[in-house]
């Protein structure tokens, strides 16, 4: 396992910025520019990371490539091929983005995130990024949400059987799967399907928290390591037992001192795993 941040953590060159990642304790990186930078630039934070063994991870994405307006959806489309692109220039394990929604926001919870079309919408969607990037260093990948596909290992190996491609992948966030009392009770058990369910296909992993709010109705809000009751160190073990290099991404706090914070508890709680 290869711990790493969401954050690139202030700084001003390529060389302060992989310092400052091992620094940290970190042994992997989300990479911190985009397909629209300059390309001397790239290489510099690339070399950067070589030269410290820091694992690329991911590239990420977040736009919707699924848009209601076509005009958008084009754009988003074509800045998903050049990331992917991205991600296959610097030997990442993966360009991650999420589906996309069939509403407004560009991540949000709609009926309509779940019928026949949508299936259909992303398969298609999926396969035109692969086919047009023609990748042969990386993987696209999907990360899970609670209301839009995939929102379970089951509904990933779907996925995966309906696109057909050998270059998609999986990018697995527990959390974000853990969204019925039937998970969220047994996280054990549940991490254990997970595992079985993708195994060879996890690319790359995020790390949160998960709690229960006591009022009704059924509230599951995400938080950080520590600050709920998911096994970590479970999953954590799991992960890494499918892959010894396996990216294991601590992800969505607000400033570099609480990332600060919560690496130095997790490199605590998953001690002896890296």
């Amino acid at each position: 396992m290869r711990l790493g941040t969401s954050s690139p953590l202030r700084h001003n060159t390529p060389e302060e910025w992989a310092e400052n990642q091992v620094r940290l304790g970190c042994r992997c990186v989300n990479f911190p520019l985009n397909c629209e930078d300059p390309e001397d630039k790239i290489t510099a934070y690339r070399d950067a990371a070589v030269k410290y063994d820091l694992l690329i991870a991911e590239v990420g994405i977040w736009r919707n490539a699924l848009a209601s307006d076509r005009d958008e959806r084009r754009k988003n489309m074509d800045y998903c091929i050049g990331q992917l692109r991205l991600a296959d220039f610097l030997g990442a394990r993966c360009a991650v983005n999420v589906a996309g929604a069939f509403g407004p926001r560009w991540d949000g919870h709609y009926r309509e995130n779940f019928t026949e079309n949508a299936w259909k919408e992303t398969v298609s969607m999926v396969r035109e990024i692969i086919d047009t990037a023609d990748v042969k260093n990386t993987y696209f990948t999907l990360e899970p949400m609670p209301w839009m596909i995939p929102t379970g290992p089951k509904e990933y190996l779907k996925l995966i059987d309906m696109v057909e491609r050998d270059r998609f992948a999986v990018h697995m966030d527990i959390i974000n799967m853990t969204n019925s009392a039937e998970r969220y009770f047994n996280p054990e058990e549940f991490v254990d399907e997970v595992a079985e369910t993708l195994g060879g296909k996890i690319r790359s992993c995020h790390i949160k928290d998960v709690h229960l709010a006591e009022e009704y109705t059924f509230r599951l809000e995400e938080c950080a390591p520590g600050q709920g009751e998911f096994p970590l160190r479970y999953y954590a073990q799991k992960m890494s037992s499918l892959d010894p290099d396996m990216p294991v991404i601590l992800e969505h706090l607000n400033t570099d001192e609480e990332y600060i914070r919560y690496m130095g508890y997790l490199k605590e709680e998953l001690n002896g795993i890296q």
